[in-house]
């Protein structure tokens, strides 16, 4: 039986900083859409032309893409005993899609991180990341010891264009009237637990940990 997270949440809610510790602390893979998205945009992939088109204005990419490349993804051989993943579902249709994919003898646990918009705003645009190792910094709550310099591999920080306050707005209102359905499957569902994204990390950390088991 695969144990398999799916982390839910909206933007800034620190899904990606809870599934690296987590995928770290269970050796399961941690999948993530959007990084799965923007390396296709990266290289320069067809998909990845595509799905920039939406990325760039901080709208939701079609779900044929998504679903496209998260099936290829945990077919690989690291996922055979489970996986987490990061920014999907995002839609209802990506949800009742993946529920078919994993209805077979599966263990599946949903928690979703929740915050409010003041504070997601906030979060999101004072980060920046490496370009090189992808580390992620806060100006505020997680500063680089040098301004603009990674600490870990001495990079260059950037702000990602989704980042920006314009389009963190812009991307928090496509979240709440896509994905709030998901949120309702999922609780009728079973299996689903929502902790509060605004609190320290450790006692996130504790809380899933203790769902987990």
């Amino acid at each position: 039986m695969k144990k398999i997270l799916i982390l839910l949440g909206p933007p800034g809610a620190g899904k990606g900083t809870v599934g690296r510790n987590i995928s770290s602390f269970y050796n399961l893979p941690l999948i993530s859409s959007g990084d799965l998205l923007r390396d296709n945009v990266k290289n320069h992939t067809q998909l990845g032309e595509k799905a920039y088109f939406y990325i760039k204005k901080g709208e939701l990419v079609p779900d044929e893409i998504v679903e496209d490349i998260i099936k290829e993804r945990i077919g690989h051989e690291d996922c055979k005993n489970g996986f987490i993943l990061d920014g999907f579902p995002r839609t209802l249709k990506q949800a009742e899609d993946l529920n078919k994919i994993l209805m077979n003898n599966n263990k599946v646990i949903v928690i979703y991180l929740s915050a409010s918009d003041h504070f997601l705003i906030n979060r999101l645009s004072n980060r920046r990341i490496c370009e090189k190792c992808g580390y992620i910094y806060h100006l505020i709550n997680l500063p680089p010891k040098k301004d603009g310099i990674c600490d870990k591999c001495g990079g260059r920080l950037i702000q990602r264009e989704d980042d920006k306050s314009e389009v963190v707005k812009n991307r928090l209102d496509v979240y709440h009237s896509y994905t709030g359905p998901i949120i309702d499957y999922y609780k009728k569902n079973g299996n689903f637990y929502e902790i509060s994204g605004e609190g320290e990390l450790e006692d996130t950390l504790s809380e899933i940990k203790r769902i987990l088991k």
